[in-house]
């Protein structure tokens, strides 16, 4: 690996004496992790059904290393959102986040999802999960991993942290800011990082930094948790961003964690700044040479205070207004005759696109959003088409009639690729599983099961 001398220059003079076995690391190559969704399917369970040589990660009760000879990306596993193909390191942070069911929770640099998922889960759609991306491109594809994972309580947003801080002062419990950053973390992994690093986006990169933990800060309530994160080594953009931002908000502290094996403290002599604030050494770095997974940097950052007994978070334009029942009759009916689970919350009409957002839902007037909760289906004259994440978010049990094929089978990933099916059965709606994990719709008549998984994720397998 051509690594950039002038990187390899500063490890050098970073790490002294462990510098020849960080260099080793990537002659090693890198370990591949998946981790479970606990919305789908639990440990023991996919344990037993799993076709994979499965060990655990450490510090995430659902996380696996699978082996070189698996493919989980091409099994049908995959497509039903029973695990997202996550690196090991990358699995860390949102742990420490801690987050609780009923939590309202922020990812302010959410994009791909990995993190917001992962906090989706923690969540067991209870609360407001709002995953925010800057970029557009970006943002349509946490988009879509959000849906393939069943997420029901979270919000997707394509804004800037400035334009998201106006509408949301000290709202949030928890924040992630996995900040965009130089990557050097990622050289193993990614190779195409090393043409673009260089000693002047680092820079750039720790300046963007600290514009984004402000605006983190002042949507934080009193007494929350900030996690902040990066897969960069670069001094100015880990132990320095954070010294940088204890200096401008005193209210908030380092908060002391366990660190897993492997795990090391941050180095308070690599801060930067003068004076060096207090805790430096409670940052955690998670070093290639030293466990199972990438580089990565994470510290906790709690605020400083509490919310008065009976506090109400309050976004700028208060609580979203949901539409009269009567805009949704159709939906009713879909599912009186379709589901054995009724869906409780706020419901959105955009367009002929029928949502359900969580309970107490921020009003968004204003803001770019590209999923505000969960897209129940399309509204068309005289009836309901049920949406794909619809489909992803349920269970075998809340549906009415399911067709369920076999994970190893040639009919799954047929399915996959937009084949139908012949199927005896009663017309009408049918939630097709993959070994009693839901895939998406079909609708029966006459004996063949029509297939609705969507022309755009369709793929041969």
């Amino acid at each position: 690996m051509n690594l950039p001398s002038a990187f390899l220059t500063r490890m050098q003079e970073m790490l002294g004496e462990e510098y020849e076995a960080f260099l080793q690391s990537y002659e090693s190559g890198h370990y591949q992790s998946l981790r479970l969704n606990p919305r789908k399917t639990d440990r023991e369970e996919f344990m037993e059904k799993s076709p994979f040589h499965l060990t655990p990660v450490a510090w995430e009760k659902n996380g696996f290393y699978y082996s070189e000879e698996d493919t989980p990306g091409k099994h049908p596993y995959h497509e039903a959102g029973v695990y997202y193909i996550q690196e090991a390191s990358a699995m860390a942070p949102v742990g420490y986040l801690d987050v609780q069911p009923g939590d309202y929770v922020l990812d302010l640099c959410a994009a791909p999802g990995g993190k917001s998922t992962q906090i989706g889960a923690a969540m067991q759609g209870k609360g407001i999960l709002i995953c925010n991306e800057i970029h557009p491109a970006r943002a349509k594809i946490l988009s879509e991993n959000v849906e393939r994972m069943g997420l029901t309580n979270a919000v997707v947003t394509n804004e800037s942290p400035e334009r998201l801080s106006a509408y949301f002062p000290e709202y949030f419990d928890k924040i992630l800011v996995d900040a965009p950053c130089s990557g050097e973390g990622m050289f193993r992994k990614h190779e195409e990082a090393c043409s673009e690093w260089s000693p002047e986006n680092v820079e750039l990169c720790a300046k963007r930094q600290d514009s984004v933990l402000d605006e983190a800060a002042a949507m934080l309530k009193k007494g929350g948790r900030l996690v902040y994160s990066t897969c960069t080594f670069a001094l100015q953009e880990d132990e320095g961003s954070v010294a940088r931002f204890l200096l401008r908000h005193p209210e908030f502290s380092i908060k002391e964690t366990h660190r897993y094996d492997g795990m090391e403290p941050g180095r308070p002599d690599w801060a930067g700044t003068e004076p060096v604030p207090d805790g430096m050494e409670k940052t955690i770095r998670l070093w290639p040479h030293k466990l199972h997974g990438e580089g990565h940097f994470l510290a906790v950052l709690e605020k400083t205070g509490e919310v008065p007994e009976g506090y109400r978070a309050r976004s700028l334009y208060g609580i979203q207004k949901g539409i009269a029942p009567k805009d949704f009759a159709a939906w009713k009916e879909f599912e009186r005759e379709s589901l054995k689970k009724q869906f409780d919350g706020i419901f959105l009409l955009f367009g002929d696109q029928l949502y359900l957002a969580p309970k107490d839902m921020p009003a968004l007037k204003g803001l770019k959003v590209l999923r505000p909760g969960l897209h129940l289906g399309t509204m068309k004259k005289g009836r309901f088409e049920p949406a794909h994440a619809l489909a992803l978010s349920l269970s075998p049990k809340d549906a009415v009639h399911c067709c369920n094929l076999s994970g190893d089978s040639q009919e799954a990933r047929q399915w996959i690729n937009g084949m139908t099916l012949s199927k005896d059965g009663e017309k009408g709606w049918q939630l097709v599983c993959v070994d009693g994990y839901s895939l998406g719709w079909g609708k029966l008549a006459g004996g063949i099961l029509k297939n609705h998984y969507p022309k755009g994720l369709r793929k041969t397998m």
